[in-house]
């Protein structure tokens, strides 16, 4: 996992508005466990998602990241906050739901790491827990890696994302933030992570012993495949 040290006091102006997947989080628990009131959040990060979802009286986040922590905790401060891998976890308790979105789990680099948070979110849940995460197609992972490198401004600083996708659904991501330090002076902030696309049948398989599926979804509300932009689900802990 990224520790995204460098990229923390950009990450929430250069990245996506969260809103939309925090709607699709409030709207899956409020249809399937609308009783719920304790949420884990699994890589947080800047507690974007957690800022959305302050009604529920127990808000946890887990993220290996200080500094992306420590911007949380200035924006969700009800929020307990926890250092930690998501990939191998034991929190010592069970929550009502358990959210791992902006493709967080893609960053797990293994499919072994995959499987061991799975088990992980399976012993965090109560008995009729939600498992509400998204990820990163492998048909998307090959696009990025196609298209050239994504470069835009925000807040006088620059952005330059450049994808290599490397087969197997491996893919490296190259970040690059050019600070603007006033006039023409600029400094270089680089992040370099790599993320794993796994077929959704492989996740489905993977799942299917332990919890039930209730519902999938890509970008465009239809089901998910390899090649959709994104797949969305939602689990029931069986």
């Amino acid at each position: 996992m990224p520790d995204y040290d460098r990229f923390a006091r950009f990450y929430d102006a250069a990245m996506d508005d969260p809103s939309a997947r925090g709607s699709r989080v409030l709207g899956s628990i409020r249809r399937h466990l609308p009783r719920a009131s304790s949420i884990l959040e699994l890589g947080c990060g800047t507690g974007s998602i957690l800022a959305q979802l302050t009604a529920f009286p127990a808000l946890t986040g887990l993220d290996r990241s200080p500094e992306m922590l420590a911007v949380a905790s200035q924006k969700v401060p009800s929020a307990r906050l926890l250092r930690g891998d998501i990939g191998d976890f034991w929190l010592g308790e069970r929550f009502d739901v358990v959210v791992c979105v902006f493709d967080t789990l893609n960053h797990l680099l293994t499919f072994e790491a995959w499987r061991s948070m799975f088990d992980a979110v399976y012993d965090h849940l109560v008995g009729d827990g939600l498992f509400i995460f998204d990820v990163n197609t492998v048909g998307e992972l090959r696009r990025l890696g196609d298209e050239p490198p994504w470069v835009f401004d925000f807040d006088e600083h620059v952005f330059v994302l450049d994808v290599d996708f490397e087969g197997d659904g491996l893919s490296e991501w190259d970040i690059r933030i050019f600070e603007h330090l006033g006039g023409t002076r600029y400094e270089l902030h680089r992040e370099q992570i790599r993320e794993l696309a796994v077929p959704l049948g492989r996740i489905r398989a993977a799942l299917a012993d332990r919890f039930t599926l209730l519902e999938e979804a890509s970008e465009s509300g239809e089901a998910p495949t390899d090649g959709s932009i994104k797949a969305y689900f939602t689990y029931r802990r069986a």
